[in-house]
């Protein structure tokens, strides 16, 4: 599967979990360090659980699991590292503060159509 249609699988998986403003940022032109970012809110540690699980969960079914994950039940950022992409899933307050969609602002944005 190629890796756009991931990164958009990821973000429906965000969705129906509720997170809060995702961003898929493209970053090919910009890093070799991955291809995409998927940013996004969630209201609280649990919700924020809640979301990495439904990546996970979502991703799991093409056989995907992450190289390396950060966060855990108590945190307030959780990130899922596969590589080629890297989803980032803020509480509001990290997510103002780390500013990530500011940092890579020459990103191009995504935006999936979800059915």
């Amino acid at each position: 599967m190629d890796q756009e249609k991931l990164i958009f699988a990821a973000y429906e998986a965000v969705m129906e979990a509720k997170g809060e403003d995702p961003v898929i940022l493209d970053l090919k032109s910009l890093t070799v360090i991955t291809d995409y970012f998927l940013v996004a809110t969630g209201r609280n540690p649990n919700h924020l659980n809640a979301l990495a699980e439904a990546v996970l969960e979502k991703l799991g079914t093409f056989n995907l699991t992450p190289l390396r994950t950060e966060g855990d039940q108590d945190a307030r950022w959780i990130l899922l590292d596969y590589g080629f992409m890297v989803i980032h899933l803020f509480g509001a307050d990290e997510r103002k503060f780390y500013r990530l969609e500011e940092l890579w602002h020459g990103a191009k944005r995504l935006t999936p159509t979800i059915a």
